[in-house]
């Protein structure tokens, strides 16, 4: 008689335990359920921009991770906004709605196999803060990596790809806005 209350007891607990999990399931949203948080106004609203310069982590004691010099990524990246036409870009932080600064992180990573190529691999991000000019908060920030290879040329060719990615990824959260004056 004690088993079978004991086995009873367990059948009951495991149901209740099914149910909990049932309900829990059922309050938990689904991936495409849950709601898109808005974009920053001033991001969708801006019509100038000031792109700003982070700099970069390359030292002149390294080899060189990408050719172009230390303002490649400034430079690539200026030309790629005034390409896209989005923002006027304005020469002064004061003349504008937003600061688009622009930088390069290179953090090396130790690897087991470094001593064998002499070379040292690196994580480079590309990170890009959108800065309101009121509040000077930063409202959104971007990281894009690029891979790391052994030749020059084909660091170079990763380089291009993340900062096509980091524009692209600028440009889904801009959207179009008013096309600016160049």
């Amino acid at each position: 008689m004690g088993s079978y209350f004991r086995a009873a007891k367990l059948l009951a607990g495991f149901t209740f335990l099914m149910a909990g999990m049932e309900v829990c399931s059922a309050q938990k949203p689904k991936k495409d359920e849950i709601p898109v948080a808005p974009i920053p106004v001033q991001i969708l609203n801006a019509k100038k921009v000031f792109i700003a310069n982070g700099g970069g982590d390359q030292s002149s004691f390294d080899t060189p991770q990408y050719s172009g010099g230390p303002d490649r990524l400034y430079n690539e990246f200026y030309a790629a906004m005034k390409s896209w036409g989005r923002y006027e870009l304005v020469a002064t932080p004061a003349e504008a709605d937003l600061v688009l600064e622009v930088r390069l992180k290179l953090i090396q990573l130790l690897r087991a196999d470094d001593y064998k190529t002499n070379q040292p691999a690196y994580d480079s991000q590309f990170r890009l803060a959108i800065r309101d000019i009121q509040t000077h908060e930063t409202l959104w920030g971007l990281t894009e990596h690029a891979q790391s290879a052994l030749l020059q040329s084909n660091r170079d060719k990763n380089f291009e790809r993340a900062l096509d990615g980091i524009v692209a990824e600028l440009k889904r959260i801009a959207g179009n806005g008013h096309s600016a004056a160049k």
